[in-house]
């Protein structure tokens, strides 16, 4: 972990993040002292030692003959900063929601990078009313399982198909035959349909990339796609030995690598 880079991303200047980090180590100390330690020249000490004091992240001490300095233990100088940062974090969430009006149109979105299309797919299964369909690998299951659990409390239809080996304890869930699954070239895809309205549809591999649309007609086809695959899967356990006997060899193929019992549905 380098803590001079992480105390500066929490808003302390360089200097001032040697300086915390020496008083640290050694406490408590003069300016002087600090100066050598930290290896910074002794006018920017006092600067950053101001800067800290005024901020409440060190103590001093005026003695007779010099002035000592100590710093705030880190755990309360944290939990100030974390506080502070929440703080900051809903008074800004207000703030933009009152700017912010999502649009209602048919153009298709992109979006990069796994953290950015996760929290997008986390905000579509919260705002879901109705139902939510999804295609997931293990990776993809593990980053959202709660907030699926959240949405099925919550009354959602909320309906899997899982091309791993994860489980899910909420909903309609299936799993997807091994082989169809690299055929179709779904192992690396992540897809999510909410109420209708609205589908994501990502890749997995290496960055992750994701198109985003409320087109209707687009919806309506990634919806149907999804849907499909779940009654087929449904399906595929009502089939007896005679009529799997009468399909043709490819098909039968793919069937037969659907380990029976893997589906359950979650009451």
């Amino acid at each position: 972990m380098d803590l001079l880079a992480d105390l500066m991303a929490v808003g302390f200047t360089e200097y001032e993040a040697k300086v915390y980090l020496a008083l640290l180590r050694e406490n408590p100390a003069t300016g002087y002292q600090l100066g050598k330690s930290a290896g910074i020249p002794r006018s920017m000490v006092y600067e950053a030692l101001g800067r800290l004091h005024a901020r409440g992240a060190i103590l001093k001490s005026d003695e007779q003959r010099t002035t000592l300095y100590r710093p705030l233990p880190p755990d309360v100088l944290l939990n100030r900063y974390e506080e502070e940062h929440q703080q900051l974090i809903r008074s800004l969430r207000e703030s933009l929601r009152v700017l912010y009006a999502a649009p209602d149109e048919d153009r298709i979105w992109s979006i990069s990078g796994r953290g950015s299309v996760l929290a997008f797919v986390t905000q579509m299964i919260q705002e879901a009313q109705i139902e939510i369909l999804l295609v997931l690998a293990d990776r993809e299951l593990e980053a959202i399982r709660n907030e699926l659990e959240k949405a099925c409390s919550r009354g959602v239809a909320v309906n899997t198909l899982l091309t791993g080996e994860g489980t899910l304890d909420c909903g309609r869930v299936l799993r997807h035959p091994p082989l169809e699954s690299k055929l179709q070239d779904l192992v690396n895809v992540l897809v999510v349909v909410v109420d209708n309205r609205q589908a994501l549809i990502a890749s997995t591999v290496e960055e992750m990339t994701a198109t985003i649309t409320n087109n209707r007609h687009l919806v309506l086809i990634a919806r149907q796609f999804v849907w499909m695959e779940l009654f087929t899967q449904r399906i595929y356990h009502q089939l007896g030995v005679e009529l799997l006997a009468r399909l043709e060899s490819e098909d039968r193929q793919i069937f037969e690598s659907f380990s029976t019992g893997t589906e359950r549905e979650a009451k």
